[in-house]
């Protein structure tokens, strides 16, 4: 048997977009379908949201159902998967706390992933505390279920860093409790980080620029004929760029070779089309066409089996239940170990009690 264990998860703050899907959704179901692994956790990361929509507890409350319909339907199982939500294992806020005393200021504000989020944000000096000490969550998060393979999108590499980062110094001082995990980046570099229809480096709710995972058809064939592609093709005769155009790049993570025979036959491979299109002949309309019929082939599955798990949304939260007492029930066990290794387990430890009796029954 595999003695993988894998942690990832998602921040309830909207729907979830196929940039989540080629970054970390798609790697989570084949990991699990794969059966190569002790265990799978995925929990949805409310608590962490709340940091920076405290004042929207609502918002981050109905999309947490969002999420969980968005991992049924790409085929994350309840049974080969433990599903859970982050803000109910108290555990694992214990386990920031003692966290924090192992990183300093300088060093979270270093993180790149921290400053990139900071200025997105606008937040400058009035970033909350909760949101600045995420990585530090974050690696609370992955230890507690000792998590020795973390799947994730590029962008979260820093995050991973400082994980191991915490993991190493906290093994040094109390001894070897914790497990440092390992980064799984998506496989095809297209992958690892989709771009906003837009052109803008990544797709992100807040932009505006995302394709979801439950788009309608009609929706989804408006995104993709406004895409951006490339500003100096302005005739179809014109050669054309690859470079920064969109489509391509969802191209690259999308079309299959079978997608040619069913959907542009005039054409045997990707590097056919693309060739054509920088000599030059080939309009963007129809490079369009041809990435909105493999979307739509790709997403149809998905909105399909999240309609069936619409109707019965009390069964999708009791789901959610029995995974995170199962979750719960593995973090407490390493916040037990992290709580003997730094010897603040008093009422556990029966040595201590015992010297400590002697100690002052003897002076």
């Amino acid at each position: 048997m595999s003695d993988k264990i894998y942690l990832t998860g998602d921040r309830p703050t909207g729907r979830l977009h196929i940039g989540h899907y080629v970054g970390s959704l798609k790697r989570r179901v084949e990991i699990q379908e794969s059966e190569d692994y002790k265990k799978l956790f995925i929990f949805i990361a409310d608590a962490q949201a709340l940091t920076d929509n405290i004042d929207n507890p609502e918002k981050v409350r109905q999309n947490v159902i969002e999420v969980a319909l968005d991992y049924l339907s790409v085929g994350l199982n309840p049974e080969k998967s433990t599903l859970f939500i982050q803000s109910q294992i108290p555990e694992l806020t214990e386990l920031s706390f003692y966290f924090m005393d192992l990183v300093t200021v300088s060093r979270l504000q270093r993180n790149p992933t921290v400053k990139t989020e900071i200025h997105m944000r606008g937040f400058d000096a009035s970033i909350p505390v909760g949101f600045f000490t995420y990585p530090i969550s974050q690696a609370a998060d992955i230890t507690a279920f000792k998590a020795t393979h973390v799947p994730v999108g590029e962008d979260q590499k820093p995050m991973l860093e400082q994980t191991v980062e915490i993991v190493r110094r906290f093994n040094y001082i109390y001894g070897n409790t914790l497990v440092e995990p390992k980064i799984v980046l998506p496989q095809n570099n297209a992958c690892l980080r989709l771009p906003g229809t837009d052109g803008k480096a990544k797709m992100s709710k807040s932009l505006g620029n995302c394709i979801y995972l439950s788009e309608e058809p009609k929706e989804l064939k408006q995104k993709v004929m406004s895409m951006y592609t490339d500003p100096l093709h302005i005739h179809v005769e014109d050669p054309g760029h690859l470079e920064g155009n969109s489509v391509f790049t969802y191209l690259d993570a999308f079309c299959r070779p079978e997608h040619f025979a069913e959907f542009w036959p005039d054409y045997a491979s990707l590097d056919e089309v693309k060739e054509h299109y920088q000599k030059g002949g080939l309009g963007d309309m129809k490079v369009k066409k041809f990435l909105n019929n493999i979307l739509q082939a790709e997403l149809e599955p998905i909105r399909n089996r999240r309609a069936a798990f619409e109707k019965d949304i009390p069964a999708v939260y009791e789901m959610l239940r029995k995974g995170t007492e199962e979750a719960r029930n593995v973090a407490a066990q390493t916040l037990s170990e992290v709580k003997r290794a730094m010897k603040i387990n008093y009422f556990d430890d029966a040595e201590l009690i015992a010297e400590q009796s002697k100690r002052f029954q003897n002076p």
